[in-house]
This record gives C-alpha cells, sequence and structure tokens, in this order.
C-alpha cells in the first residue's frame, strides 16, 4: 500500500512539474519570434488586426528605469479570450500573452523590461476578431539592451 502511495505522489509532482511547460508551449513561438509582425502572426494567423479604443493602457510616458516598467492593461471588450502585450524594440517583442475565461475580469498589470523607447502595444482577442492599442513610452536609462 506504501509503494503505491508513494509511486502515486511522485507522478502527481512529476506532472505539476511539467505544467508550465504545456502552459508554455501555447504561444512557444511567439515568445521566441523577433519580430512584431512574426508575433502577430504566430499569435493570430491571418485574422485581421482592428485598432481599438476600448483597449486601455496605463504606462508611463518617461521610464527612468527600463529594467521595471509597470503596465496595466484593461478592456471593455465583450468576449475577450486572450490579451497579448507586445514591445515593438525588444529582443523578443511578446512579454506575454494572457488567456482569459468568462469569469475572467479583462484586466491585469506586469511589470516589463525595455531595452529603449517604443511602443507597448495591447492586443485582444475577442470572439469577434483581434484588437490593437498602443502607447509609446520613452526609457530614459537601464533595460534589457543595456
Amino acid at each position: 500500500m506504501h509503494r503505491r502511495a508513494l509511486v502515486k505522489g511522485l507522478a502527481t509532482l512529476l506532472s505539476l512539474g511539467l505544467l508550465p511547460l504545456n502552459l508554455y508551449a501555447r504561444a512557444v513561438a511567439a515568445f521566441t519570434a523577433e519580430q512584431a509582425a512574426d508575433v502577430y502572426r504566430e499569435l493570430f494567423g491571418s485574422a485581421a488586426i482592428l485598432p481599438s479604443d476600448r483597449i486601455h493602457i496605463k504606462a508611463p510616458e518617461i521610464a527612468e528605469n527600463g529594467a521595471v516598467v509597470p503596465i496595466t492593461v484593461s478592456t471593455d471588450l465583450a468576449n475577450t479570450q486572450s490579451i497579448s502585450v507586445v514591445i515593438d524594440e525588444n529582443p523578443n517583442p511578446l512579454s506575454g500573452t494572457f488567456y482569459l475565461t468568462e469569469d475572467s475580469a479583462p484586466e491585469f498589470s506586469l511589470r516589463v523590461k525595455m531595452g529603449r523607447s517604443s511602443t507597448i502595444r495591447a492586443l485582444v482577442r475577442t470572439a469577434d476578431g483581434v484588437y490593437m492599442s498602443g502607447r509609446q513610452v520613452k526609457v530614459t536609462i537601464g533595460g534589457c539592451g543595456g
């Protein structure tokens, strides 16, 4: 009996340890892309990306330290399925993709690393299509580019 419990426990721990890899694998090509256009293609295929004023990006106009730039993204678009954050001038532009359920609030905050001044773009996938909004942030020092 004890041996079965031990084997079952080890199997559970191993599967929990691999869970983050499965979640990351959804967009692995998008996270390793070096151009924003490649990120869009990996995440959304050939879907048209339309501009929207219903996506709100809160970020500083000037980031004094590019190593830690706070961003808040929210939207009031209905049926939001995912929200992605892309920073055009970063070596790997995709900073994060968040998959939402019907019960999730389409709002989140994160801190990103920016190598240089760039446009931060939030892309929202809904049941009706893909929408985008952007905000320019000027980085004065630091960041991932040196």
